[in-house]
């Protein structure tokens, strides 16, 4: 009696799965391969390295003219990551974009700020244009934790900044969430715009103070460099002894006075 094998049929998710296996084993073997391109060749280098000086069993001759250290290469394939972003469940519920009407089963819009749009509905110019967090705290008037911890917490693309790369991580958000946000804490856009003006106000006053302080201290060394102490000694002038206007007789306290022509410095005396 012959037994009739009948072979299991895969769900749409159980490929599904299976393609992104695949795929992982393929970027992990092209990931080796780039960091480490020898070794294929290890059996035949290994051959025609035996006789050269310096060469141990932990190093590798490339054949182009210089050795390759294997521990080096064994810590970089170690501090290798390559990351696996997960693609759509096949199986899973579609989405109805809010522009076309459409369905789609994942989109950029959806992926990093949950708003159900597809990548051809996308408008990054006006619509779902997109604000750093610096520029989102200057126009609209929000702090920190306005954006990262008032719920709910405003989701946002972390990059590397491309002004400097050792500087932070630049942060994005969805202009149209940030222009809510704004509005449920102002309110209405005329309070928005009273606030900007006090702020404006301020901020013209602190640079007027800071601008006529650097003018006091500017006149204040001006005058300083220009003023000229006279450091030299002065000698009275007083008149000669029977020169008229010079001495004084005080018969009260027979005293004799002189006084100095140039400053006015007046000597009383006696006269045995």
């Amino acid at each position: 009696m012959e037994n009739s094998e009948t072979k299991p049929t895969l769900t749409d998710k159980q490929r599904a799965r299976i393609e992104r296996n695949r795929q992982r084993a393929v970027l992990l073997r092209n990931a080796r391969l780039t960091s480490h391109p020898y070794t294929s060749k290890s059996t035949n280098t290994s051959e025609r390295s035996e006789g050269l000086p310096g060469v141990t069993s932990r190093t590798l001759d490339t054949g182009g003219g210089f050795l390759l250290d294997l521990d080096d290469h064994i810590e970089a394939e170690k501090e290798l990551n390559v990351v696996f972003e997960p693609g759509p469940e096949l199986d899973a519920e579609q989405l109805r974009c809010l522009e076309c009407g459409k369905s789609f089963l994942d989109s950029f819009l959806y992926k990093h700020f949950t708003i159900a749009v597809c990548d051809g509905c996308r408008d990054n110019n006006d619509k779902h244009a997109l604000i750093t967090k610096t520029d989102a705290k200057t126009q609209f008037l929000l702090k920190d934790c306005d954006l990262e911890r008032r719920e709910p917490v405003l989701r946002c693309i972390v990059k590397k900044n491309p002004h400097k790369s050792t500087w932070g991580d630049m942060k994005l958000y969805l202009k149209s969430q940030v222009v809510a946000r704004s509005l449920e804490i102002w309110g209405d856009e005329e309070a928005m715009e009273e606030e900007r003006e006090r702020r404006a106000g301020a901020r013209d006053k602190k640079k007027q103070k800071q601008f006529d302080k650097k003018v006091k201290e500017l006149r204040r060394a001006v005058r300083t460099s220009t003023w000229k102490r006279d450091s030299s000694q002065h000698m009275h002038d007083f008149p000669a002894e029977g020169e008229a206007g010079g001495e004084v007789y005080d018969e009260e306290s027979d005293t004799w006075t002189k006084t100095c022509r140039t400053c006015g410095h007046g000597v009383t005396y006696e006269k045995m």
